[in-house]
């Protein structure tokens, strides 16, 4: 497996990934107005330009994806294969973001499903959950 930065034309099989994994595991809990957000967010030109994006690849495979913004040092987008879960893909993935913010601090406002999994990775809660757009969220840090 290795993880690198997400070149232009692998960036539709990476949010292909993204959206997959987010309908099966988070899309259950969500409103349809958080669902239409998240799809237009992933599909939105604009955004996806200020987005650091990596992928894990499994025999020239994507199987996870993990973007930042604010220079690398807040999570936007965190996603592995179901295939691939608990092997330890999301963990590399998150030491390729540790490795390019240059702060101490990342953030994340993590869906219901991954806090848990946040959690395993160092992060802690700073707020309650919350609601914005439809989109389910606890706000969360990571200190180096």
């Amino acid at each position: 497996m290795s993880i690198r930065k997400i070149k232009k034309n692998e960036l539709q099989e990476a949010l292909h990934l993204v959206l997959n994994v987010f309908m099966e595991f988070e899309a259950p809990v969500y409103s349809m107005e958080g669902i239409e957000y998240f799809k237009e967010y992933i599909h939105n030109s604009s955004i996806l330009e200020e987005l650091q994006i990596y992928g894990a690849f499994h025999n020239h495979k994507i199987i996870g994806v993990i973007a930042t913004r604010n220079h690398g040092c807040h999570i936007s987008l965190f996603f592995v294969d179901s295939t691939y879960h608990r092997q330890g893909i999301g963990k590399k993935l998150f030491r390729q973001v540790t490795k390019d913010c240059p702060g101490e601090v990342i953030t994340v406002n993590a869906s219901p499903y991954a806090v848990p999994i946040y959690k395993r990775l160092g992060f802690i809660a700073t707020d309650t959950e919350q609601i914005s757009d439809g989109i389910r969220f606890t706000p969360m840090i990571y200190r180096k």
